[in-house]
C-alpha cells in the first residue's frame, strides 16, 4: 500500500494504545507534572488545531524556546502534525545567535516557556515573530498570551491535513562552534525512519517496559530522537525540565525508577562522582542503562559505572544525522572474550546503526578496516541531511558521489566498530605526526583524581604543535603534573605526553555540554614551552 511515513501514526499509536502511560516533568520549583500519553494525545492535537486556526500553513516554522516537558513534547508532535515545522531553538546560545538563527528560519510563531521570557526579551526587537504563546510553568504570562488559552481555542474536531512524507517536520541548527550556526531540516519520513531504528535491539533497544529520561536537552538534536521513540514504544516519560544537576536528576531517577537515560559525558561523570560520594543514597533501577555521547566516554567511566550496576552504552552521532550514528553494543560471541578485550571494544562508539553506511577516507582514499588507519568518517542513509538549510554555499560538506563528511576522524575495525580518534579540528601535528587529544583526554579522566581533562595543541618553535594538558581535579585532592605523567607513561606513546599540564576550576563547555576546545586555544595561544 502507498502508505506515507509521517508522525501522525506515532501520535495515533500513543494515543490509542498507551493512554494510560505516565509522563512526568520536573517543573522549575521542583514539584512534578504528572499526566498520561491520553492526555498529551489531546492537547498534542489541540495544539495542532489550534496552530491552523491561527492561520498556520504548510511548512510555516515554530519556533520553541523551552525546557523538557511536557508541552514541549506536544509541540514535538502537534506542530508537523498540522503541517508546520517545529523549529527548535538552543536556549544556551547569545541572544544575538537565537536572533539570527529566528530570522534565517523566517519562524512565524514562537512559544516560550514564562522562565526564558528574559532571554527572549533580549532579542524580541530583532526578530518578527507574528504572535508569542508563553507556557506558564511558574504561572507568569503577562503581557503574552498563555499556552494554556491558546490550547483552550481548540474545539476538538481537528483532521489532520495530507501530508507528505518528504514534507519538512522539524528544524534544529547546529551549536555554530565554527562560523554561524548551520539549520538542518528533517522530513517526517526521516523521522519516522530514525525514530523505528532506535527502537531496535542493538541500538537504543527501548521497550514499553521502560521509563526513559533524556538528560540531552529537547532544544539539541532532537533530543536524540527519544520524544519520538517513547511515544512510538509507549515507555513511560520523565523529563527533567531544567534542573540538569546530578542530585536533581539522581532524585528523578529514584522517585520514577528510570531504566534508560541519555546525556552527554559531562553529566554522567557529575552523576558518577555523587554516587560514589555518596554510596547508598540513591536507590536506582538494577541494570539501569546510561547511552552516552556527544563526546567519548573514558573507558575508566564505563568500568566505574559497571560496578555500581549501571551500563553505559556509547553511541555517536550528529546534528546533520538526525542525530544517530553508531550505537556500542558487543556482539554474541564478544561476551566470551576476555575482560580487557570487551572493554576495548566498549570503549569505541561502536557499530552503525541500520541504514546508515560508513566509510573512513584520507588523502589516499577509503581506508581499510584494520583498527589503525585513520581518516575523515564520512555517512549517508535516510535519515541523513543532504545539504543545510538555504546555505548553498555550504555544500562542501558533502563529496561528489553523496557522502556526508563529518569531520570526525575515525577508525574502523574489522568487526565494524567505529572508533572516534578526534575531529579534524582538534588533531595535534607534532614533527609531523598526528597525536589524538580524544585519546589523551579519556585516559587522563581515568586518574582517580582527575574530574575532566581537555587537551589542545599549542604551537612549538620546534614541533610545530605539542599538547598542552588542562586538567580540572576531584574536589580535594591535590594530583600534580608529574603524577599525570607517570600515569600516562605506560599508557601512550612517549612522544604523545603532554609538554605541559594546566590546572582550572572549570573547562568551558558548548552549548551541547561539550569542551569547547576553540575557548582553550584562545586562552593558552600566547603559551610559552619552557626551553
Amino acid at each position: 500500500m502507498k502508505y506515507p511515513l509521517t508522525l501522525v501514526p506515532i501520535l495515533e499509536r500513543a494515543g490509542k494504545l498507551f493512554g494510560r502511560v505516565e509522563i512526568v516533568s520536573r517543573c522549575p520549583d521542583k514539584s512534578l507534572h504528572r499526566y498520561t500519553y491520553a492526555d498529551f494525545y489531546r492537547r498534542a492535537r489541540a495544539l495542532a488545531e489550534a496552530l491552523q486556526r491561527a492561520g498556520l500553513r504548510p511548512g510555516d516554522r515554530v519556533a520553541t524556546l523551552m525546557w523538557n516537558h511536557h508541552a514541549h513534547l506536544e509541540a514535538y508532535f502537534g506542530i508537523p502534525v498540522a503541517g508546520g515545522v517545529v523549529h527548535t531553538l538552543n536556549l544556551r546560545l547569545h541572544a544575538g545567535d537565537l536572533a539570527y538563527i529566528v530570522n534565517h528560519a523566517q519562524d512565524r510563531f514562537l512559544i516560550v516557556d514564562d522562565v526564558l521570557l528574559p532571554l527572549y526579551e533580549k532579542f524580541k526587537d530583532q526578530v518578527g515573530v507574528e504572535r508569542v504563546m508563553v507556557v506558564p510553568l511558574s504561572g507568569q504570562t503577562p503581557p503574552y498570551e498563555s499556552y494554556e488559552s491558546f490550547l483552550v481555542g481548540a474545539s476538538g474536531q481537528f483532521s489532520y491535513p495530507e501530508l507528505d512524507e518528504e514534507q519538512a517536520a522539524g528544524l534544529c541548527f547546529t551549536s555554530g562552534t565554527t562560523g554561524r550556526p548551520k539549520g538542518v531540516l528533517y522530513s517526517h519520513r526521516a523521522l519516522a525512519v530514525h525514530t523505528l531504528a532506535c527502537a531496535l535491539s542493538g541500538t537504543m533497544g527501548i521497550a514499553q517496559q521502560d521509563v526513559m529520561l533524556a538528560v540531552v536537552p529537547m532544544f539539541h538534536a532532537n533530543a536524540w530522537g527519544w520524544p519520538y521513540l517513547g511515544a512510538l514504544v509507549g515507555a513511560k516519560q520523565a523529563l527533567p525540565g531544567p534542573h540538569l544537576d546530578a542530585e536533581s536528576l539522581l532524585d528523578l531517577f529514584q522517585s520514577e525508577q528510570v531504566t534508560a537515560v541519555a546525556g552527554v559525558p559531562t553529566i554522567m561523570l557529575g552523576i558518577l562522582q555523587a554516587l560514589e560520594k555518596e554510596p547508598g543514597r540513591w536507590k536506582l533501577t538494577p541494570g539501569m542503562r546510561m547511552v552516552v555521547g556527544g563526546a567519548a566516554a573514558p573507558e575508566a567511566m564505563i568500568r566505574r559505572f559497571d560496578q555500581l550496576g549501571i551500563r553505559v552504552v556509547h553511541a555517536w552521532g550528529m546534528t546533520e544525522m538526525t542525530p544517530m550514528g553508531t550505537v556500542c553494543e558487543l556482539k554474541s560471541y564478544m561476551e566470551d572474550w576476555p575482560e580487557e578485550a570487551r572493554y576495548e571494544v566498549r570503549a569505541k562508539q561502536g557499530l552503525p546503526a541500520p541504514f546508515v553506511e560508513i566509510r573512513a577516507v584520507n588523502e589516499r582514499g577509503e581506508v581499510p578496516w584494520d583498527a589503525t588507519t585513520q581518516g575523515e568518517l564520512q555517512v549517508r542513509g535516510p535519515w541523513i541531511a543532504a545539504r543545510y538549510y538555504k546555505l548553498p554555499e555550504e555544500q562542501n560538506r558533502w563529496t561528489q558521489d553523496g557522502w556526508f563528511r563529518t569531520g570526525d576522524v575515525a577508525t574502523i575495525d574489522p568487526e565494524g566498530y567505529v572508533k572516534i580518534v578526534d575531529r579534524t579540528k582538534d588533531l595535534i601535528k607534532s614533527g609531523g605526526e598526528w597525536i589524538s587529544s580524544v585519546e589523551l583526554e579519556t585516559t587522563l579522566m581515568g586518574h582517580p583524581e582527575v574530574r575532566e581533562a581537555a587537551v589542545i595543541a599549542v604551537p612549538h618553535p620546534k614541533w610545530g604543535e605539542r599538547p598542552l594538558a588542562v586538567v580540572v581535579r576531584k574536589d580535594g585532592t591535590r594530583v600534580a603534573a608529574e603524577e599525570l605523567r607517570e600515569f600516562l607513561t605506560p599508557r601512550v606513546a612517549k612522544w604523545w605526553l603532554p609538554d605541559a599540564f594546566v590546572f582550572v576550576e572549570e573547562i568551558p563547555r558548548t552549548s551541547a555540554g561539550k569542551f569547547m576546545k576553540s575557548r582553550l586555544r584562545e586562552q593558552f595561544r600566547d603559551w610559552k614551552w619552557e626551553a
